[in-house]
Parts: structure tokens; C-alpha cells; sequence
């Protein structure tokens, strides 16, 4: 069998915050590759290390284990929606606002295509990893949560608690959806047209009372723009345009 490829070694690893991105993310190519050439039980710490072109101590600078290194991003992606949500305007509605931010999660697995397929596949067939992803994945719904909860809770909610608990699980299920269908399909699914159509229908499901659209007033809503358009830009004009409808 063939080893995986040892890749150039990273110069001073860590130095900055983006070299430290940088390098978690050689880490998790470097092991999601040699996951799939020999196999998870059989791939070393040493090996992932060695073909990042880092030694041991740096890689248990950054993880404590070998099944962490697979979601080497997933921190990243957890601040960003936290930094999201603390700039948020707050006079958006707050689940289409926390539809925006989940949707950081789509972008990264879109923007490291080959890295997220083979992910896709070992979680299909490790139980450890597919247990690591089932955990980041309760760790996105308690960050949307915990944002619904505050901003229920000022709208003067009663059943804030509950009403956030239930709009995060609605949230996160129509974010895993959209994944599973994009990875089953080897990436060439639509992911931004299925992401927007299924968090369309999570916030009409939690529109604050008051704001439905009227019966007999469906339209139609045509959005024109680039392909480059980050997801959660396309997102949001999506359900500003059904908003003023």
C-alpha cells in the first residue's frame, strides 16, 4: 500500500495565529490522508506529525488525541459563530440570524472539499470518530441555543428556554441535511440552494407571532448574485427578500 505523501514541513509552526491555523489544518489533511491509505487504528500520532513535516510535541500542542485532529476546524468554526452572534444586529430576527451563523459550518466543509469527503467516510466507518462528530456537532446546537435563548428571553418570551432548545435542534437537523446530502453526492450537490431552502423553512417555522406572511400573498422571490457570494450572505438576502414580502 501506498504511504501518504510527506508534505513540506511548516516553518515556524504556530507563530501566528494564521500559521496556527495553517498548521492545525496540514495536521488534519496529513491525517485524514494517511487514515485513508492505511487505516485509523493502524496510523500513528508520529506518522500524521512526520507528514505535516512537524515533530510529536507540536502535534500535542494542538491535540490532545489522534480523532481530534480530524475536526481540526471545528473550534475555528465554534469563535466565529460565537463573534457572529456578539455583533449581531438585534433588531434581525434571531433565528434566521442563527441560521447565518450555522452556516459558517457548510462553508467550511465546502471550501476543504477532498479533506470532507474522506472525513465523510471514515465517520461512516470509525466508531470513535463518528461518536467525536456526533459531540461537535451538540456543541453547534448549544452555541445556537444558548444565543436563542438571551435573545427570546428579551423579547419577553416565557417559554424562551424551551422555544430556543427546540429552534437550535430544528437548526442544526436542517444544517446535518444539507451536509449529508451535499457529501452523498460528492460535493456536486447545490449546498448553497438546499442550505437556503431548508433554513427558510426553520425560521418561517419560529416566525415571532405577528410576522407570518399572509395567506393568499405567496410570491415568488428571484435573488441575482455571484457565485462567489459567501453562503450566509446568500442566506441572509434570501430571507430579507421573504421578510418584506
Amino acid at each position: 500500500m501506498t504511504d501518504s505523501p510527506r508534505r513540506a514541513p511548516v516553518t515556524r509552526a504556530g507563530a501566528t495565529p494564521a500559521g496556527r491555523r495553517r498548521l492545525r489544518r496540514a495536521l488534519a489533511a496529513a491525517a485524514v490522508d494517511l487514515f485513508v491509505a492505511k487505516g485509523y487504528e493502524a496510523t500513528t500520532v508520529d506518522e500524521i506529525a512526520a507528514a505535516a513535516g512537524v515533530g510529536r510535541r507540536t502535534f500535542f500542542r494542538y491535540f490532545d488525541s489522534k480523532d481530534e485532529v480530524l475536526f481540526a476546524n471545528h473550534d475555528e468554526i465554534v469563535a466565529e459563530m460565537e463573534d457572529t452572534f456578539a455583533g449581531a444586529d438585534p433588531g434581525r430576527d434571531p433565528v434566521e440570524m442563527a441560521c447565518a451563523a450555522v452556516s459558517l459550518v457548510l462553508e467550511s466543509y465546502a471550501a476543504e472539499l477532498d479533506v470532507s469527503l474522506k472525513r465523510f467516510t471514515l465517520t461512516r466507518t470509525v466508531t470513535s470518530l463518528r461518536d467525536k462528530e456526533v459531540a461537535t456537532v451538540d456543541r453547534y446546537q448549544r452555541v445556537l441555543a444558548r444565543y436563542l435563548r438571551a435573545r427570546f428571553a428579551e423579547q419577553g418570551d416565557e417559554t424562551a428556554s424551551l422555544r430556543a432548545d427546540v429552534a437550535a435542534a430544528a437548526i442544526a437537523a436542517a444544517n446535518n441535511h444539507v451536509l449529508r446530502r451535499w457529501l452523498r453526492s460528492g460535493g456536486q450537490d447545490d449546498i448553497t440552494a438546499s442550505a437556503a431552502e431548508a433554513f427558510a423553512l426553520v425560521i418561517d417555522a419560529f416566525r415571532a407571532e405577528g410576522a407570518a406572511v399572509p395567506a393568499g400573498e405567496e410570491t415568488t422571490v428571484v435573488a441575482v448574485m455571484s457565485t462567489a457570494t459567501p453562503l450566509h450572505a446568500v442566506i441572509a438576502k434570501v430571507n430579507a427578500a421573504l421578510n418584506d414580502k
